[in-house]
């Protein structure tokens, strides 16, 4: 059996009689409805499909143009898969959609999904290992201006250092290479290459997680002037919640390959409500030594991807967990405007 009859017979196994295709909006850039990627496991002699990694397992949210939606939870949650499935770069999906301006992403050929490349771009975790160790950082941000033919060969020079004037960078380092810089400056060479190709939307995945505390303010800040000044969309995904509160707009809070929480900033941070939302957010540290933390500690570790718990996947760590939560999948619901939650304490 091929690759492509396999991945068919996958997306025949995991299909969602309740789905319903969204319309497009045009308030919204990109619309996900109830996306799902799962990663097969391979074992024995001839390395037939034994299991599924269900890494995202049916989210769905919206993000408005020129805002930034956070993204956080914790490790092995989903969030980087998330960011690389809408982009269409780990493999095909196995179910749900990802409208980008009301076009759906794995409807694209590969030429169309070529021209496409140049509208979504992605800041990756580590600056480092991002970057070609062989090319000097000019050829490393034109790269894919050459390739895609975004500017003539008379305004290249202009616009590498155009470019490179708005990232914080001076056009002397044109002529380095990685290695020669600080991390903060490998970012801002990343961040450079992305716009170089004059994005619409960006993933921004854990963009300032391996930098010093200082160093994560220059970068954010200069994300939110980036932001403000070519109009982009940020999807932000991160570890750090002060750092998703300061720069976001909206806040979805992952769990095991599920959106549990969702809804604007200022309502999640004044009134999270789903019990693993909390408990996030009791961790976060306080700058007062005399300061009581009423910290939610949560007993056990998170399941496997590839064997979740029935019902919701959360139970199994849950103060508040009922028979009920051990047996019935929990509906997404609104509790207060564009504030919607996954739990079953909020039936009505």
């Amino acid at each position: 059996m091929d690759e492509n009859k396999k991945l068919e017979k996958a997306k025949r196994l995991f299909i969602d009689t309740s789905f319903t295709p969204v319309e497009y909006d045009p308030q919204y850039i990109l619309m996900v409805n109830n996306l799902k990627k799962y990663f097969p496991i391979k074992d024995g002699l001839f390395a037939s499909t034994v299991g599924y990694v269900k890494a995202v397992d049916g989210i769905t949210f919206n993000i408005k143009r020129g805002t930034t939606m956070g993204l956080v939870g914790e490790s092995g949650c989903g969030k980087t898969t998330t960011g690389r499935t809408i982009l269409r770069l780990s493999g095909e999906k196995t179910a749900g959609q990802v409208l980008f301006n009301g076009e759906e992403v794995y409807d694209k050929s590969p030429a169309e999904m070529r021209k496409l490349r140049t509208k979504m771009q992605i800041v990756f975790q580590d600056p480092f290992s991002s970057l070609s160790p062989r090319l000097p950082v000019g050829e490393i941000i034109g790269e894919a201006v050459k390739e895609h033919g975004i500017v003539t060969k008379r305004e290249y020079n202009d616009y590498i250092d155009d470019i490179m004037d708005k990232c914080g960078l001076q056009p002397f380092h044109k002529y380095r290479y990685p290695h020669e810089f600080s991390g903060g400056q490998r970012q801002r060479i990343c961040i450079a290459r992305s716009l170089a190709l004059n994005p619409e939307f960006v993933v921004c995945d854990e963009p300032v997680s391996a930098l010093d505390v200082s160093i994560q303010a220059q970068i954010i800040n200069l994300l939110k002037d980036l932001q403000d000044h070519f109009k982009l969309t940020y999807l932000f995904i991160s570890h750090d919640l002060s750092v998703v509160e300061h720069i976001s707009d909206v806040v979805g809070v992952m769990y095991l390959g599920n959106l549990v929480e969702y809804g604007k900033t200022e309502d999640i941070f004044k009134n999270p409500a789903h019990p693993y939302t909390k408990a996030l957010f009791s961790a976060i540290p306080v700058p007062d030594p005399k300061a009581k933390m009423n910290r939610i500690i949560l007993e056990g570790s998170i399941p496997s991807p590839a064997n979740p718990p029935s019902g919701c996947k959360f139970h199994t760590r849950c103060p508040y967990a009922t028979d009920r939560c051990k047996e019935e999948v929990p509906v997404q619901k609104e509790i207060e405007t564009g504030h919607f939650v996954t739990c079953h304490l909020f039936d009505k």
